[in-house]
């Protein structure tokens, strides 16, 4: 009988074997089809998910601090559209890289997935918490922001509606620092108190969260029916923007161009990255795809392509628009700049279309997180680095209902602090780091295993999975020089997640593997007793 004490780490050979141990291809491809989630999707639902994730807070609210500056970086001006192209050319090779794996292992679980393949378990499971950060936090974060959008748009309504939904008290809106930050000393006498506690809920958070909890646990496909609404009323918004806008641009706006020099496009490209967070999630979801070899290719590509199109106009018209050098910028502009610049060129009917649209916006960002992020978890956990009851399929839908609620009940209790920026930074971090794994898993792979058939294949490789760890990983070095905060709260998340592998995920693996050797054993006795006790006879 095995002890504690022989499951706990040690690095010795045999324990750093164990730390690089790989799960085999066919075994992961076994479990899926044994028990995996219900296959519903096709090329043009894949292609709604990755643009329902890609265009949301990033190009209705990120957009005006990547153009503009914030706290703790400067803007790329008019530049913003080189700084938008470089964030797809590193997207590009990093998306070629996920295709070459989401054809090659139709599995839920991504990036972790791929990196339990060639890299070995520790890894594996540092990807999937570096990915739960960015799916789950990029989840709360984005609540907040269509929160705070919901908000903005209820005020249109003064006269119309009672004060209670166009004016509501801040304590029910925001978070308690959130409140100190807008009201100052007085919050303390506006901010109800709970045996003497400040006592505040952003209501309007933790409604979306319960709906788009309610809607995710339906099923994959009414998941999707879902975003596909969102997201037609989105780019209804954003192609109107197009067009109005275009009208009042002046393209004495769009000099200098790059007033901040190459300091301002690369951090401009560091932080419009949030922009494009959201293909990756594509890959999550090949478990339920219904002929993934050609669909996910299709879908990861096609909505890149497509949302860096549309990110290009809106950067041409939102810069030709508003002066974003030389001139003090308007918090208006860095919150919703695309309302605002339509407000102040008396186009308030536009901007009333733009508000609705972040809204859709944000709702299928929200979706396609929480899915993301649960299917993740999912993985993770039918991997037993995680608790088995997370890998708990719903008998009808197929879909992990009760990490799902886990992860909706988290949420709720993170939305009552988060600073938008940080988090946002913090999910480019991750993002980055999960995406350079990427491509090395890759060059890898086509090492261990150069026969395993591949139905998409990266073009050029070495080259191009190079250039997808230069250009991701040079954008994150480069911003160290500005962020501060978010570059130290990183690599604490990084440790926490060696020590909950270590505490947790370490143990289960190796009392796992006992237990199957135990079994095999019996197995093989029993065998020879059959054959003696036939030799007797």
């Amino acid at each position: 009988m095995a002890t504690k004490k022989e499951f706990r780490i040690n690095f010795t050979k045999a324990g750093l074997k164990n730390i690089l141990k790989r799960k085999k291809t066919d075994d992961m491809l076994k479990d899926a089809k044994r028990n995996g989630l219900k296959k519903t999707l096709n090329a043009f639902d894949l292609i709604i998910l990755g643009v329902g994730a890609i265009i949301g807070s990033g190009i209705f609210a990120v957009v005006g601090i990547a153009a503009a500056g914030g706290p703790e970086s400067v803007g790329a001006g008019p530049a913003l559209v080189v700084s938008m192209i470089i964030a797809a050319i590193a997207c590009v090779f990093s998306a070629l890289c996920y295709c070459e794996f989401a054809t090659m292992l139709p599995v839920a679980g991504g990036a972790y997935i791929y990196t339990y393949a060639t890299l070995g378990e520790f890894m594996a499971w540092m990807v999937g918490w570096i990915l739960m950060l960015e799916y789950g936090l990029g989840f709360i974060a984005v609540s907040c922001a269509w929160s705070n959008h919901v908000v903005q748009f209820m005020k249109g309504f003064q006269g119309s509606l009672p004060a209670l939904l166009t004016n509501p008290p801040i304590w029910l809106v925001s978070d308690y620092r959130t409140a100190i930050t807008q009201l100052g000393d007085s919050a303390k006498e506006v901010v109800p108190t709970i045996l003497g506690i400040p006592f505040c809920i952003n209501l309007p958070a933790i409604f979306i969260i319960a709906l788009i909890t309610w809607i995710l646990k339906r099923g994959t496909k009414d998941s999707t029916i879902m975003a596909t609404v969102m997201v037609v009323i989105k780019l209804a918004v954003i192609a109107l923007f197009i067009c109005v806008g275009a009208f009042y641009v002046k393209p004495d706006n769009w000099l200098p161009f790059a007033p901040n020099g190459f300091d301002g496009v690369f951090m401009g490209a560091f932080i419009i990255f949030f922009a494009y967070i959201g293909f990756d999630a594509l890959a999550t979801t090949a478990e339920e795809c219904k002929n993934p070899q050609r669909d996910l290719p299709i879908g990861i590509i096609g909505s890149l392509l497509i949302t860096t199109l549309v990110y290009v106009l809106v950067a041409l018209v939102l810069t030709g628009m508003q002066p974003t050098s030389g001139v003090a910028i308007p918090q208006g502009f860095l919150k919703a700049p695309m309302a605002y610049v339509m407000t102040m060129v008396h186009q308030d009917w536009v901007a009333g279309f733009i508000s609705v649209g972040s809204i859709a916006g944000l709702t299928s960002v929200l979706l396609v997180l929480l899915m993301a992020c649960t299917r993740i978890l999912y993985a993770m956990s039918r991997d037993n680095f995680l608790p088995p009851i997370f890998r708990k399929l719903h008998r009808k839908t197929r879909t992990p209902n009760i990490i799902t609620y886990v992860v909706a009940i988290i949420s709720v209790l993170c939305v009552l602090g988060l600073d938008l920026n940080v988090a946002a930074e913090l999910c480019n971090f991750g993002t980055f780091t999960s995406f350079i794994i990427i491509c090395v898993a890759v060059l890898i792979l086509r090492k261990i295993e150069p026969n395993r058939h591949r139905p998409f294949k990266v073009p050029f490789s070495p080259w191009f999975p190079l250039c997808g760890i230069i250009c991701c990983g040079g954008l994150m070095i480069f911003s160290l020089k500005s962020l501060t905060t978010s570059a130290i709260l990183f690599p604490i998340w990084l440790g926490i997640g060696a020590l909950i592998y270590f505490h947790y995920g370490y143990k289960k693996n190796r009392k796992k593997e006992a237990k199957m050797l135990e079994i095999k054993l019996k197995a093989i006795e029993k065998t020879k007793a059959k054959e003696l006790e036939n030799n007797e006879q």
